[in-house]
């Protein structure tokens, strides 16, 4: 116990000094900066007061968990499912990605290794590194300026300077092996604030990546700083980069700070835009006319509402596209497009066995009646046998279906047993419940309304609707659960079990008194053995459900007859 008490106490103090270590090693070292590059775009630089302040501020949104990462390590994003807009930003593809020593605009920094190769008259071969000074020490030439040199020009740089030794006689080569790994803080509203590696060419989404991106909740995608010496060197706005493409180049230099500030005034947008997400914006007036055309609007959009929380209230605004351009936002307004249609025309399809057009196009409020005098039928047309299918319908269906299925799973898990045996057998039963839900989910109904030819007056047609016309057959389908599913010809007068024996009588699994008779029209009725088939009936033999819960067999047996109807289709266990 002595032992184990020296060991913890020991723990806490290098607990507590790494800690302060890690903050310590954060703040930025003012006398350890250089200038930033010559081509680096600077804007008005903060004073030494606020750079002292603004490093502190940095160092206090340091979390007590935060960590220097020096490898490839990525927090976990918070990022997956935001509605933010450039959320889906950092979802680890930056992360992984580094730089590339041979790109011909990287800038070339102190630290970085060049191959050098000169033959001929004068040979050497070596690496050489760029010192503090920005030079490289060239054999009988000299020091040779290398820093700021983009990599495209490095080598005509070091020829020409061998060249005023050497005049001929001597080849040079020169390539840059390896960049200068740094490491970047990154800090401010992120999702894990530390100390993060990479080379000088990486982006600043590479490290703003790997500290788990922007935290969606609370941090800024348009004002992100990136420090260096206590000094305001540049500021990044991810919008340019998500809608123009513009994300200007930066080469980092060890002990930089990307500084992430609080998140602005936000708008959500929705509906009949391409772009339906959470927008932030750092402007004193967004009209909407702005808002849209970051939202990208849908072809059909026509209005727009605008809710608005003022206090304990909300507001609601309401006007065309055209009214709304100059409105002006406000921070946390709701924003949805819509598509106001008044519907002057439908379009319904005509399938199956006829000779006219397959698309007839009729005012709004038609009937069916209105679309049957233009069809041109032909010799086997069955127009009395009609079919409606409605997507509508179809949906609504899906619906109703997915409804039971849950309430089966419920009653499935919900069972108890009474010893580890019965326990067992359900668990069995369970598995084969749950597989025959997950096929279930699957299943599309069909969508059709049941129509009566003695009121084709009434039936108001819909945007969407397909109308299939039967055609005459001789054929009936036998399927489910029969020894031998198949197609036969139809005889006059003969009853159902005709047709069973004909494909070699009820499986094991049947279920006798479920038998379902499927006539042209898609209207089904459950029948008895000796019911005399019609020609184009369709029979479906149902399997029997066997299970000791009466509540589990009573809904199986209601969601096989549900899919038989809507699907057409048999199913099993």
């Amino acid at each position: 116990m002595k032992h184990s008490s020296l060991f913890l106490g020991i723990a806490i103090v290098i607990s507590t000094y790494s800690h302060a270590a890690v903050i310590d090693d954060l703040l930025p070292d003012t006398n350890d900066y250089v200038a930033g590059p010559a081509n680096t775009t600077r804007q008005t630089p903060l004073n030494t007061a606020e750079a002292n302040t603004a490093q502190a501020q940095a160092a206090a949104m340091l979390q007590p968990n935060a960590i220097l990462n020096l490898g490839n390590s990525r927090p976990v994003s918070l990022n997956q499912n935001s509605r933010m807009f450039g959320a889906q930003l950092f979802k680890g593809a930056f992360a992984s990605s580094s730089g590339s020593t041979f790109n011909s605009s990287y800038i070339i920094n102190p630290g970085d290794n060049i191959q050098l190769r000169l033959w001929g008259a004068y040979q050497f071969a070596g690496t050489l590194t760029v010192d503090p000074q920005g030079n490289i020490f060239v054999p009988n030439v000299g020091p040779l300026k290398v820093a700021g040199v983009s990599n495209g020009q490095l080598q005509n740089i070091v020829q020409q300077a061998v060249r005023r030794v050497y005049v001929s006689n001597v080849g040079v080569y020169a390539a840059l092996e390896q960049a200068q790994p740094v490491k970047v803080l990154v800090t401010g509203a992120v999702v894990q604030p530390g100390s993060y590696g990479g080379v000088s060419s990486d982006s600043i989404l590479a490290y703003l990546d790997r500290a788990g991106g922007v935290d969606p909740d609370r941090g800024s995608y348009v004002d992100i700083q990136i420090l260096r010496n206590g000094r305001f060197v540049q500021q990044v706005n991810l919008y340019d980069f998500l809608l123009a493409g513009q994300l200007q180049n930066f080469a980092f230099k060890d002990g930089d700070v990307i500084v992430v500030a609080p998140r602005k005034h936000t708008f959500s947008i929705n509906g009949e835009v391409y772009n339906a997400y959470d927008f932030e914006f750092d402007v004193p007036q967004l009209t909407v006319g702005k808002a849209l055309s970051v939202a990208r609007l849908k072809p059909g959009a026509t209005h727009i509402s605008i809710s608005r929380r003022q206090g304990a209230e909300y507001r609601s605004e309401y006007y065309s596209i055209a009214q709304a351009q100059n409105v002006v936002l406000q921070d946390g307004d709701v924003v949805a497009v819509t598509a106001d249609r008044y519907a002057g025309t439908i379009q319904v399809r005509v399938e199956g066995a006829h000779q006219g057009a397959h698309a007839v196009v009729l005012p709004y409020g038609a009937t069916l009646k209105q679309v049957i005098q233009q069809i041109q039928p032909n010799a086997l047309s069955q127009i009395n046998a009609i079919q409606l299918f409605r997507p509508s319908v179809a949906q609504r269906q899906k619906e109703m279906l997915n409804l039971s299925l849950d309430k089966l799973e419920e009653s499935t898990l919900s069972v108890r047993s009474a010893t580890r045996e019965e326990a067992e057998l359900r668990l069995k039963d369970a598995e084969l419940i749950k597989q025959f839900i997950t096929k279930a989910r699957v299943v599309q109904p069909k969508g059709q309304v049941i129509l009566n030819k003695n009121n084709w007056d009434n039936i108001i047609l819909e945007q969407g609707d397909v109308l299939n016309i039967p055609e005459k057959t001789s054929v009936t389908m036998v399927h489910g659960e029969v020894m031998f599913p198949n197609a036969l010809s139809w005889q006059p007068d003969q009853r159902i079990d005709y047709y069973i024996k004909q494909v070699g009588g009820y499986t094991q699994k049947s279920n006798k008194s479920k038998l379902i008779v499927v006539h042209q029209n898609g209207e089904a009725e459950q029948v008895s053995n000796s019911y005399i088939i019609k020609q184009g009936d369709e029979i479906m033999v149902l399997p029997k459900v066997s299970t000791k819960s009466v509540e589990i067999g009573r809904g199986l047996t209601q969601i096989i007859y549900q899919i038989a109807i809507a699907a057409k289709v048999v199913f099993d266990l």
